[in-house]
């Protein structure tokens, strides 16, 4: 987002111009002041500067010339003070208009006036599900028997053999009429017995192997497999085991060493824990997420505006243009690849550029009715999280891995996912459709960091996809 310099700048340009009111003010009291004095001068019958002429005149009407000079002073008075009125309550309804605009110069849009593009729909008070998922028995033993598969031991039983779902490390030539093809060929290759990651046949192959093993595996290509070489081709794949791990057996013994804990129960009960929380997390970033398509379909378009829609167009375009150029290929040779014709991939653009458009429209709408910039505090707290979250050092760099377009559209769409839950109407209710709860409107609608972070991952994922 753009540095606060603008906000530097406005200031002193207030400054200086209440100053030059002030010096012109100074000004014209300065005069008024000269003129009493020359006034009191000639009350009391002091000469002033002049011909001999203009001091006769004065001497033989001293008292006509008071009498209008007092008038002059007083009209002159009137008018400074009318002069100070006026200005003092100019600028009262400025202070008033500056406390209801929004702070801060960085707008998703340019246009000013988006009531002329778009019809936003209501977004206070909008009655909201929040469904938890309950935790079953079912989920705990499914999510230990996950985490277990995900820190395999390696088998040092020198009778020990490969089974389903061992993980293997492997050294593999394959040879079609005892010649080695390409491609055909890996070293300390790591495999999943059971996962289908290799060619049929392949993983089959390994079972019953024991560790140091070399074994000729014969199997033949499916047809259109791979190049014409080797669709259909009879091979043999001469594979050698050189080691193969196992996920570990859920004992007491097993929690004792690798957790915090003594016994299966309380392992159990801390996983249970864990997971109600990651599901409160998951319902709160749903019920976020459904509260802006419930707004996004609310809303109606009146018009685009063009200027808008050009510029979305030519950044899509842009983000399509480093793809092509990783592959390097020319803008409409890569997009022709990707099976596109050129009227399709207009289309495409133009289907992007107007949903950013209608996004972006509802979001600075927002921002502007409630007073809100993408300089605020709420918003550059955000800023803050993401930073933190996405593990980068600064906003620069946050900007470098991202761009300036998504960061900003993130935070927007954040800010405003986050204002339109707080002021919902809040039910509770569990995933097998019993309502645990109505209470109105949640009092406490705040959530964990884990919540957080979900949903400002989800943010910038969004903006990604959308220009994927």
């Amino acid at each position: 987002m753009k540095k606060k310099a603008f906000l530097a700048v406005l200031a002193l340009c207030v400054a200086i111009s209440t100053g030059a009111c002030a010096g012109g003010d100074k000004k014209e009291t300065n005069e008024t002041k000269t003129q009493a004095a020359e006034d009191k001068k000639i009350e009391k019958g002091e000469e002033t500067e002049g011909t001999e002429e203009d001091k006769e005149e004065e001497k033989e009407e001293p008292e006509e010339k008071t009498e209008e000079k007092t008038e002059e002073k007083t009209e002159e008075k009137t008018e400074t003070e009318e002069k100070e009125i006026e200005e003092k309550e100019t600028e009262e309804e400025d202070k008033k208009a500056d406390s209801k605009a929004p702070k801060g110069d960085t707008r998703l849009v340019a246009v000013k006036d988006i009531d002329k593009y778009i019809k936003i729909g209501e977004y206070k008070g909008i009655a909201l599900d929040k469904t938890v998922h309950e935790v079953t028995d079912e989920d705990v033993d499914a999510q230990i028997e996950y985490e277990l598969s995900n820190n395999k031991e390696e088998v040092t039983d020198k009778n020990g053999t490969v089974q389903e779902g061992d993980l293997v490390t492997i050294d593999f030539v394959g040879t079609k009429d005892g010649v080695a093809f390409d491609g055909g060929t890996g070293n300390n290759y790591d495999v999943v017995i059971g996962s289908g990651g290799m060619v049929p046949g392949f993983e089959d192959g390994i079972l019953g192997m024991k560790k140091g093993e070399t074994k000729d595996v014969p199997l033949t290509f499916p047809e259109g497999y791979g190049s014409d070489e080797l669709s259909g081709a009879d091979v043999v794949f001469k594979i050698t085991l050189q080691n193969f791990r196992r996920a570990p057996e859920f004992t007491e013994e097993w929690v004792k060493k690798n957790t915090d804990f003594t016994t299966i129960e309380e392992y159990k009960a801390d996983y249970r824990k864990r997971l109600e929380e990651y599901a409160s997390v998951m319902a709160e970033s749903e019920m976020s997420s459904n509260a802006w398509n419930m707004l996004l379909e609310s809303s109606e378009i009146i018009e685009f505006p063009e200027e808008e829609i050009n510029n979305c167009i030519a950044e899509y375009k842009k983000q399509i243009e480093v793809y092509a150029k990783q592959a390097d290929m020319e803008l409409m040779d890569f997009v022709t690849s990707q099976g596109y014709t050129e009227e399709s991939f207009e289309d495409e653009c133009r289907q992007y550029a107007e949903y950013k458009v209608k996004q972006n429209l509802i979001i600075q709408g927002i921002m502007d009715e409630e007073g809100f910039s993408l300089d605020d505090e709420e918003c550059l707290k955000i800023q803050q999280e993401f930073i933190k979250n996405f593990g980068v050092k600064d906003l620069a760099d946050l900007i470098d891995k991202y761009g300036q377009v998504n960061v900003d559209e993130s935070i927007g769409l954040l800010r405003i996912e986050r204002f339109i839950v707080e002021n919902a109407k809040i039910t509770e209710k569990v995933s097998n459709g019993e309502q645990e709860g109505v209470d109105g409107n949640v009092e406490d609608t705040s959530v964990d960091e884990a919540s957080e972070n979900s949903k400002e991952d989800e943010a910038i994922e969004a903006e990604e996809e959308g220009q994927d």
